[in-house]
């Protein structure tokens, strides 16, 4: 996992340097910069396959083809023995194949590659960009008069000097005859596809099993673990490794309230935890602890929306433990999409159900993956999503709803992820108060989910909400919560910056999509009383 940062049309170093100090903690282990032409690619790795000798920008041609990459390919080995013959490798990493490939497809190699990534290549006066299929891995690029920046953060393309920045978007590749290309786009819905309850099972579990496997990817010396919340989806994820990483490290936190009773998740986590024969870590915030890191946390995240700064708080903590034990780090994160699992789903009509999931699974590089690609980074730690593979993707569309929600006599209610848990029952990778465990929000069960509007509510008054509020009609403020956000925001990134909250650059409608799951609080809340 890294940080790239380059130009095309100019040979501008100065930026290019400068936009990596601004990316130290996407990549501490190396640094590199190279120019060819008007070209300058710069590059900050955090080191994870062939540690010792995958420097980059890795070159080829004589120094006139290069590459920069953030990101893993899963079947790099596969795709390397193929090319192996024709092609000579400097290093056994996974970026190198990317470039190979190129020279051998041209553009199209993206449509080979199994992982997340965002990378640029440059070939003679000739180049192209590309963002993997979901958009786990970010990239921003912006124009200075023809002259092209791009890089991973919105940060640091502010010091590009660019007129506006873009989100690089999702599924796609850019090349200067072709323009944007999409080589990928969520699959179509077929949920008539898959209606045998026993067979579906059975294809999730061997993807799903894959999918994480091929996840652990790794040289020896790097160790990976796992999120442990104590839910279903990070729990699981931690059962399929933990059978193949003996002594797995997981994590979870929480909170105490004020007579010392200790959040869900803490409570669950320790179960499946016990289950799975992990070596697990729990860390415990104060409401003071929480404050403090608000500000970095509303800095590195580079949005101020609430629902999503809610969520990026007890995941900053996450990865701040983690951090000290691994370098990468195994999520949940997509299963609420894929599988239907927000609790506003099921009031939902059936034939619309899997509509709303594929709109969520296109929405997830502002939101989710967002968070845990800035709240990863800012602690050098590699987060990877089984979920998202896109296998799991494909098979998700082709799942009828109604085997997604179901009414379910273990909770009395409808269960969400329904077909998900009976996949894995009876297998023994997770107890059954674990793998039927009602679903609750990150924040709940990290006993922190009223904070940030507690806080906003004592420091700000009205009257200054609804001036910075008129002051600022181009952002949505729709809170004293949200406005406060974003007073800190811009302590962070001035008015007069191209930085703007990501859903102003890219159309992103998050007070739309927080109205959509307003809802689903009370009812866990009834649940996990």
């Amino acid at each position: 996992m890294c940080g790239i940062a380059g130009c095309f049309g100019i040979q501008d170093t100065k930026t290019i340097n400068r936009m990596l100090d601004a990316l130290p903690h996407r990549g501490p282990n190396d640094r590199g910069i190279h120019t060819f032409n008007g070209t300058v690619f710069g590059h900050t790795r955090l080191s994870i396959v062939d540690v010792a000798k995958g420097h980059q920008p890795i070159l080829a041609n004589g120094a006139q083809t290069g590459i920069i990459c953030n990101g893993e390919i899963y079947n790099f080995w596969d795709l390397r023995q193929k090319l192996i013959s024709k092609y000579q490798f400097q290093t056994k990493s996974d970026t190198e194949v990317i470039l190979h490939l190129y020279r051998k497809k041209g553009p199209d190699c993206v449509r080979d590659l199994d992982g997340m990534f965002a990378f640029a290549i440059f070939d003679g006066d000739d180049f192209m960009l590309a963002r993997d299929p979901i958009g786990i891995k970010p990239l921003y690029y912006g124009y200075l008069g023809d002259k092209l920046y791009f890089t991973s953060e919105l940060g640091a393309m502010t010091l590009a000097g660019v007129d506006e920045c873009h989100e690089f978007p999702a599924g796609h590749y850019y090349t200067p005859k072709e323009g944007f290309v999409q080589y990928y786009e969520i699959p179509p819905i077929e949920d008539h596809r898959l209606t045998d309850v026993e067979e579906t099972c059975k294809v999730i579990r061997e993807t799903f099993i894959r999918a994480v496997k091929k996840r652990l990817l790794a040289d020896k010396e790097i160790h990976v673990g796992s999120f442990c919340s104590g839910g279903l989806d990070s729990s699981l994820v931690a059962a399929i490794a933990a059978d193949e990483i003996p002594h797995l490290h997981t994590f979870v936190v929480g909170m105490k309230d004020e007579i010392g009773n200790e959040s869900d998740d803490l409570k669950a986590s320790r179960i499946a935890a016990a289950h799975i024969g992990s070596i697990h870590h729990e860390l415990i915030f104060t409401e003071d602890e929480y404050y403090e890191a608000l500000p970095t946390v509303i800095n590195k995240l580079e949005s101020y929306d609430p629902s999503l700064v809610r969520c990026a708080v007890p995941c900053y903590f996450t990865c701040k433990g983690a951090a000290d034990y691994v370098t990468v780090v195994l999520t949940g994160e997509g299963a609420d999409e894929l599988f239907t699992g927000y609790h506003y789903m099921k009031h939902y009509p059936m034939d619309v159900l899997n509509k709303e999931a594929r709109r969520c699974i296109g929405n997830l590089h502002n939101i989710n993956l967002q968070r845990a690609d800035r709240m990863g980074m800012y602690f050098s730690l590699e987060l990877r999503v089984p979920f998202l593979d896109v296998e799991m993707v494909d098979l998700s569309m082709k799942i009828p709803p109604e085997l997604k929600i179901r009414e379910s006599e273990k909770v009395g209610d409808k269960i969400e992820k329904w077909i998900l848990r009976t996949a894995f029952q009876d297998t023994g990778y997770l107890p059954d108060d674990i793998l039927w465990r009602y679903k609750v929000q990150y924040t709940q069960g990290a006993g922190c989910e009223d904070l940030g509007e507690k806080l906003a509510e004592s420091e700000m008054s009205e009257d200054e909400y609804e001036r910075i509020k008129a002051e600022n009609p181009q952002a949505t403020l729709n809170s004293r919560e949200a406005a406060y956000y974003f007073k800190i925001f811009r302590q962070f990134h001035p008015q007069d910056s191209v930085l703007g909250s990501i859903g102003i650059w890219t159309g992103f409608d998050f007070a739309e999509e927080r109205e959509r799951v307003r809802g689903t609080m009370d009812g866990d809340l009834k649940h996990v009383r």
